[in-house]
């Protein structure tokens, strides 16, 4: 996925609520100012490839407690350098889950969402401008494996509690998947 092909995806996503349409147009925004966004080294930000994982069977999604922020999120990671986000979310998932079987369901964006990076380990605070796909594994759901950059992995088929959700952008996503299935089933 070139910066053009990027940029097309973008124009013709159709963001939900407020703060999606704002991230949309600040990702972008970021992508037509910075020839440098899909490096890490570009300090005020840059690109994140993620994911919304579903089960074999469609009804639990993959979340990661996260090292650094202690939230749970979706898995994804850094372009660091790669322009093809479909391919980045793909890669993150893997190293993140330790899943082989990960196809994408759709390789339209599935959300968005722009979040500051709080300062770790002399490295500042900056945004990261996230782009999510929907994937699926074929693999069992005790197949998982997290990473070092993972304090666990959990397969969830609700958004609970333990779900911390601050920015909404995980109800979202959820609500979004829910409608996904019921249009397969309908």
């Amino acid at each position: 996925m070139h910066r053009k092909n990027l940029r097309g995806k973008l124009e013709r996503y159709r963001p939900e609520g407020e703060k999606e349409i704002s991230d949309k147009a600040r990702i972008l925004d970021f992508l037509n100012l910075h020839g440098d966004c899909f490096e890490r080294s570009l300090s005020v930000g840059h690109f994140t490839g993620s994911c919304w994982l579903e089960n074999c069977d469609g009804m639990k999604f993959l979340m990661t407690l996260h090292r650094k922020t202690r939230f749970w999120l979706q898995l994804g990671g850094h372009a660091d350098g790669d322009n093809d986000l479909v391919r980045v979310a793909l890669r993150e998932a893997h190293e993140e889950s330790g899943l082989r079987n990960i196809e994408l369901l759709s390789d339209e964006i599935f959300d968005v969402g722009v979040h500051l990076t709080p300062e770790y380990k002399g490295i500042p605070a900056h945004y990261h401008y996230d782009v999510r796909f929907l994937v699926k594994t074929t693999d069992r759901d005790d197949d998982i494996q997290a990473s070092d950059e993972s304090n666990d992995l959990k397969w969830f088929a609700e958004v609970s509690n333990s779900l911390l959700d601050i920015s909404g952008d995980i109800s979202r996503m959820f609500g979004k998947w829910k409608n996904y299935n019921r249009g397969k089933h309908i």
